[in-house]
């Protein structure tokens, strides 16, 4: 089971990282925690899909570069240093960021028609049925990078991730969950769409979820506002509402799944901003 927890990084993260081009205008930096792509894969893909963007943009070809990482700390380097025009990250990489780069959500994908993420943990049937249960258990999953996510998001502020589990990040999602069903693990954290894919696994019937967040919006693109224009941003956002109709650009969509783009609606970032703030 391929982890696609971002759905819109999963898109441009096919294609790995480039170097960046003269005369270029926007850098957009592609940050994939957890995730199994690694950034040497496809170059070739994501060259088009950013040519695609230009073009239903509107902009000059060789207008975008792009950075690509699969490490929650080098994403963070990254936006440090390079103080990118577009981000295409996890929820949690945003709101880290969002101050000290000037993020504002831009453009969030529709799956099946879903705009929400919700996190899980899923357990053994019989196992653990509780936060509290789970305590010095070793949880696993491709999402524990980001722990101030985790605790102030979505645990909301009931525990600290890394004192209540014993944590065992990893790359691959379905390795965890074999493991799982062997009793290696004590438990696995997944996203929708890792868990929509459990359905599928011959040992799905012996797992089950014993913790479920409350939603939250599916990020897709931010965009900073220092580097930008309201006119760039425009202009991205038309791209992208368009994309999934595009001859080019529909392929891409419908291999993961993605209905359409659509402009993000902060009103839907209130409550996590408010847990985020008020966090430990």
């Amino acid at each position: 089971m391929k982890t696609k927890t971002l759905v819109l990084a999963a898109l441009l993260a096919l294609s790995g990282s480039a170097e960046l081009r003269a005369g270029a205008s926007f850098e957009v930096l592609v940050c994939y925690p957890g995730g199994p792509v690694k950034a040497k894969s496809a170059a070739p893909a994501l060259e088009k899909m950013l040519g695609v963007v230009e073009r239903l943009g509107g902009w000059p070809a060789g207008s975008f570069t792009h950075r690509f990482t699969s490490k929650a700390s080098e994403c963070r380097q990254l936006l440090a240093s390079d103080q990118p025009a577009f981000v295409i990250s996890t929820l949690g990489i945003f709101l880290e960021a969002q101050q000290s780069n000037h993020l504002v959500p831009l453009a969030n994908p529709r799956i099946k028609g879903r705009k929400t993420e919700r996190y899980r943990i899923m357990v053994k049937k019989g196992g653990p049925a509780s936060l509290a249960a789970l305590k010095g258990k070793k949880l696993s999953g491709t999402l524990l990078d980001e722990p101030r996510f985790l605790a102030r998001v979505i645990f909301r502020g009931a525990i600290d991730p890394a004192a209540h589990f014993e944590l065992a990040p990893t790359h691959r999602a379905l390795r965890a969950l074999r493991d799982l069903a062997r009793g290696k693990l004590d438990a696995v954290m997944v996203n929708e769409l890792q868990y929509e894919g459990i359905k599928a696994l011959p040992f799905a019937g012996q797992l089950e979820p014993a913790f479920e967040s409350t939603p939250f919006p599916l990020q897709g693109l931010s965009a900073d506002t220092s580097k930008t224009q309201a006119g760039d941003r425009q202009k991205m956002l038309k791209a992208l509402g368009a994309i999934c109709t595009d001859a080019d650009g529909k392929e891409m969509c419908e291999l993961f799944g993605i209905d359409a783009f659509a402009p993000a609606d902060e009103k839907e970032y209130k409550s996590v901003q408010e847990l985020w703030n008020t966090g430990p």
